[in-house]
């Protein structure tokens, strides 16, 4: 049974090269992909160079596990270094932030939290899944994003050539 699952991607080191190959990978992984822009913004947390971020909708087979072991892998392979601090300057970091509109804390935290928090979330996903509704406030993304202070955080759409895609 196919799970629709939606992804934030972010860099900050190399972050076009590292998007990229993200991409890349997540293609061959899962099916129906659906990109969001790519937003800009400063990093979040700490000092650091500027963070490249989306959000990707894909469909899987896979289980919630097994979707989070795809995602460290890829991340390792592109030079994420395993137990690095979580307010520090990256290659790639790949979360799930939906599976479907499951609601769980196990294995992973479901719907990610950050989706109420950060701008660098919450807008990519609402400009791919404005109707969609978030399976905790009853919300949808766009009216989430609507409603959010946007004076917390800086982000603008940048321009951004996607790769071609493997179709699985």
């Amino acid at each position: 049974m196919s799970a629709r699952i939606f992804i934030s991607l972010g860099s900050n080191i190399e972050p076009e090269h590292y998007i990229k190959a993200a991409l890349s990978e997540l293609s061959y992984h899962f099916s129906n992909l659906l990109c969001s822009s790519v937003f800009e913004s400063e990093a979040v947390g700490f000092e650091g160079c500027n963070f490249l971020n989306m959000v990707v909708a894909a469909d899987t087979e896979l289980s919630i596990s097994e979707v989070v072991a795809v995602f460290k892998k890829i991340e390792q392979e592109n030079g994420r270094i395993p137990g690095a601090k979580k307010f520090s300057a990256r290659s790639l970091d790949l979360d799930l932030l939906l599976y479907d509109d499951l609601v769980c804390q196990e294995p992973v935290e479901l719907p990610r939290a950050e989706i109420l928090t950060n701008a660098f979330v919450l807008w990519p996903l609402a400009e791919i899944a404005p109707q969609l509704i978030h399976p905790v406030t009853g919300q949808s993304y766009q009216s989430l994003w609507d409603e959010y202070d946007k004076r917390r955080q800086k982000l603008w759409t940048i321009p951004f050539t996607c790769p071609q895609m493997a179709s699985s």
